[in-house]
């Protein structure tokens, strides 16, 4: 049995949904997949695999299985790219997760010119809103962090930006031009949960003066819309649906063009800055580091300030 194979069959058995899908994707035959995850469950004496006819479930056995599988095979690949990154092109595909934020205005805009770069090396990018805990799934995730945020990770730094108070015009001239924080109380609020947990329906928010030192205040607001898309959020904002706290670096065409209206200029709810969180493996492979760099080059000049993991 070629065990390297059958774990990577394995993986992506569950990756992909499904053997039929698992074969398709390797360029297989559903029997070689399910002859080889056999094999494997065969070998290891456990069921990895609960199948039926609608889905399939991993065992309690298959997914500490699985977290170990991913180690194995990242290892190898990190081996392989190491081995070879010298006497070829750069090549494979990139596991990336990010938020949707990240996804859509950061690093989708990116891609053109990476694969100009980089036309053999692939990008596999996944969305969620809280990706932290998924590190070593993926080669690195992106994710933004008020600043002050401490965690043990392996992360660079990229870019930092503040979230500022706007609406649109139409909405400022029909419910008025808040002149301080406690005047928010009287507005629509169309919250974005910034962090994780921050609870549906909370009205609470707390800003922060723009300039560093002074006192944050709390206003209550009510929140007509709450959402975890924050397409949904910035979309109703431009609308005229309420008041959003929203990214300067990212609406800053919206400000110049007068579709959004910056309110409330001294205050802001946080400074962000957006990490590359890699895995905790000792090698970086070639086409990571490539990335990274690339990403780097393309904010260049902007702020690097925030919160403190370590820096690879």
């Amino acid at each position: 049995m070629d065990r390297l194979q059958s774990m990577r069959v394995f993986q992506r058995v569950i990756d992909e949904g499904g053997f039929a899908a698992a074969a398709r994707a390797m360029d297989m035959s559903p029997a070689g997949v399910t002859r080889l995850v056999g094999d494997l469950e065969q070998h290891l004496g456990v069921r990895l695999i609960q199948r039926s006819t609608r889905r399939l479930a991993l065992t309690e056995a298959g997914e500490a299985y699985l977290q170990r599988v991913r180690s194995i095979l990242h290892e190898v690949e990190d081996a392989e790219a190491a081995a070879t990154a010298s006497t070829r092109e750069l090549q494979g595909t990139l596991r990336i997760l990010a938020t949707q934020v990240l996804a859509t205005y950061f690093l989708a805009p990116s891609v053109a010119c990476w694969r100009e770069r980089y036309p053999k090396v692939g990008l596999e990018l996944a969305v969620d809103p809280f990706p932290l805990t998924r590190v070593d799934e993926f080669d690195v995730i992106f994710m933004a962090v008020e600043n002050g945020f401490d965690a043990s990770v392996v992360a660079r730094p990229l870019v930092s930006t503040e979230s500022i108070v706007c609406a649109s015009p139409a909405y400022v001239q029909r419910a008025g031009m808040p002149l301080e924080p406690d005047d928010l109380q009287r507005h629509d609020y169309l919250k974005f949960p910034w962090r994780e947990g921050s609870g549906q329906g909370l009205r609470h928010l707390r800003l922060k003066p723009l300039e560093e030192g002074g006192a944050a205040v709390e206003v209550d607001m009510p929140v007509v819309l709450q959402s975890a898309s924050f397409d949904v959020i910035f979309r109703a904002a431009l609308d005229g649906a309420g008041v959003a706290m929203l990214p300067r670096q990212l609406v800053a065409p919206q400000l110049s063009s007068g579709a959004l209206v910056h309110l409330l200029p001294e205050w802001i709810l946080g400074r962000y800055t957006t990490y590359a969180v890699l895995p905790t493996r000792k090698l970086i492979p070639a086409r990571t580091r490539a990335f990274l760099d690339f990403l780097t080059e393309t904010v260049a000049g902007q702020s690097h300030s925030g919160a403190r993991p370590r820096t690879p």
